[in-house]
């Protein structure tokens, strides 16, 4: 703000010159006392500069319609959309998100500074306001190969940045309690701004040791009990509601009047056909509220209370001096909307986007993040030590944790084989990134798949190459066709690639727009149908969490499998 905008400001509140534009005849709701309110809002520069009895340049009758401040996702994967955060501005602007929070770790894994770069400027003059996490985990942990190691000197840099806001989850507990030197630096480089924390599994000591360092916010809560603990120790309560973690239903009852203003709304990680389908943070409010939660509790959690946490002082209410974001709704129970502003402008209306014209940015970035050695079927034999019983990694549906068994598994009395029958399938995590030629064997239970093999390099969080099959060739096949496509998803059965989605854009996201990418997504559900019984979950999603190595209780990496517990790599 320079001190003629200042002055504009001052005079339209005090009415002696008209606002550009004046929202009349609403019901607004003043999110500070959570009730609503009459008048019209006045707006200068994009900027709310009064509410009460307005004239402008412009006006707009809302007809009695509720006003509510724009949505505001706490934390969000971008790159688990599949598509770059210009075409996913377009996605969520229709369902009321005007700002997100977001974390390019995904991409960081893959191309490092590059791929932070790369976030930064493609999120650059866009309707929705897009602020940044720094990457806190590149790798997640020592035990996996990524693309790029980040330290602190090389994410320094990236605070000069306005739109960076702190360190996005820290998922290292170990390096934080043990007093590793490289995440020390990063905490207290960070501690002038913000600091995620990702505290799944973390008992009350560990809880301790992370608010101690600073750590605000916690995302990984799966438990009422988990869920309060984080409260009493000061820390903000992410409530997730995403694509494969879908937590809310159960944490939602933790929230009262009394500890609202400390709990927020995030998505994670939401797929792309999810998003279009059931929404963002606005379909967070409405299961809230099908959950019993007051709608005006519901709003303060995916409004003020994440601008609170963040610092956007400028953010998250409708009030003189608070951006003009918000939205226009017809009630608040069903939470429909209608209208969507940012910066005093209609961005959205009755679900579309109203796109306004963009330079051409470069559509061919990060590219060749695909280097695996040629493979064979002997790569991927899981040898059965003699007395027969195995680790193996049970899936819990819709949870992006795991159960760690020990139990016999169908053999041919030297090596696994997969069994349909008993939902036991092979699954294979390949080095991607630097042609070290590592691969990571496992045995998985509760996938679904009854035929074929599906495979992706969106694999968190390293993000190397996951396949998984219910036969060593379909398994190959899979893994080919990920490597020509230089990166992305693919269902193979009998030889024969039903249907893939290639991710250019270092592996992760792709160069087309939203809605060829979810026409191409359709088919490839469509392939799937034909290859698992299972509808109940996301199974790619799924797939991709099952390397995440900081997730309990056993997942598994390029350098084999990894137990949670022990934070260590066990035997098959």
């Amino acid at each position: 703000m320079n001190k003629e905008s200042l002055k504009r400001r001052i005079q339209v509140a005090n009415k002696e010159i008209l606002a550009d534009l004046v929202i009349k005849n609403g019901n607004i709701l003043d999110i500070f006392n959570l009730e609503l309110m009459s008048g019209d809002i006045a707006i200068v520069d994009g900027v709310i500069a009064g509410i009460g009895t307005y004239e402008g340049k412009q006006e707009v009758d809302v007809q009695q319609r509720i006003i509510v401040p724009g949505l505001i996702d706490a934390h969000v994967h971008i790159e688990s959309s599949m598509i770059t955060p210009e075409e996913f501005a377009k996605v969520l602007l229709p369902h009321g998100v005007t700002t997100i929070i977001t974390d390019p770790h995904e991409i960081a894994n893959v191309a490092g500074e590059d791929g932070i770069s790369f976030m930064i400027a493609d999120s650059e003059d866009l309707d929705l306001n897009v602020y940044i996490m720094l990457p806190s985990s590149v790798p997640a942990t020592p035990f996996e190969n990524a693309g790029a190691v980040l330290h602190d000197q090389q994410l320094a840099p990236f605070y000069q940045h306005s739109r960076v806001l702190g360190l996005a989850e820290v998922m290292d507990y170990p390096g934080v309690k043990n007093l590793d030197d490289h995440i020390i630096d990063k905490l207290v480089t960070a501690s002038r701004f913000n600091i995620d924390g990702h505290g799944a599994g973390l008992d009350t000591h560990g809880v301790n040791v992370y608010a101690a360092a600073g750590i605000k916010t916690d995302h990984e809560c799966i438990t009422i009990a988990e869920a309060k603990e984080r409260l009493s120790r000061g820390m903000y309560l992410m409530i997730r509601q995403g694509s494969v973690a879908k937590n809310l239903p159960e944490l939602i009852h933790i929230v009262n009047e009394k500890n609202s203003h400390r709990c927020l709304f995030c998505t994670d990680d939401k797929h792309l056909d999810d998003l279009i389908a059931e929404g963002s943070i606005d379909f967070n409010i409405r299961l809230a509220i099908q959950h019993g939660l007051d709608p005006l509790l519901a709003i303060q959690l995916a409004t003020i209370n994440t601008a609170n946490c963040f610092g956007l002082s400028q953010k998250g209410a409708i009030a003189p001096g608070y951006d003009a974001d918000f939205l226009i709704i017809d009630d608040l129970q069903s939470f429909q909307i209608q209208q969507v502003y940012t910066a005093g402008r209609l961005v959205a209306e009755q679900g579309v986007y109203l796109e306004k014209t963009r330079v051409i940015k470069d559509r061919t970035p990060l590219p060749h993040s695909v280097r695996i050695r040629d493979i064979s079927a002997e790569d991927l034999a899981i040898a059965i030590p003699p007395e027969k019983k195995v680790h193996v990694i049970e899936i819990i549906p819709n949870q992006i944790e795991t159960i760690k068994q020990v139990i016999e598994v169908p053999n041919d009395g030297q090596y696994f084989i997969s069994s349909v029958t008993e939902d036991l399938l092979k699954v294979a995590v390949l080095e991607r990134h630097n042609g070290t030629g590592n691969i990571g064997l496992g045995i998985v239970k509760g996938l679904g798949l009854i035929d074929g093999a599906i495979a992706t390099t969106v694999a968190h969080d390293s993000h190397n190459l996951i396949v998984a099959g219910t036969n060593d060739e379909d398994m190959l096949v899979a893994i080919q066709t990920i490597k020509q496509l230089g990166g992305g998803l693919v269902v193979v059965r009998h030889g024969v690639v039903l249907a893939s989605l290639q991710l250019a854009i270092g592996g992760l996201m792709s160069n087309k727009d939203y809605q060829e990418v979810a026409h191409e997504l359709n088919i490839l559900h469509e392939a799937l149908q034909q290859v698992s019984k299972y509808d109940h979950f996301n199974l790619f999603l799924t797939l991709s969490f099952l390397s995440l190595p900081v997730i309990p209780e056993l997942k598994i990496t390029d350098m084999g499998l990894f137990d949670v517990a022990t934070f260590k790599h066990i035997r098959i």
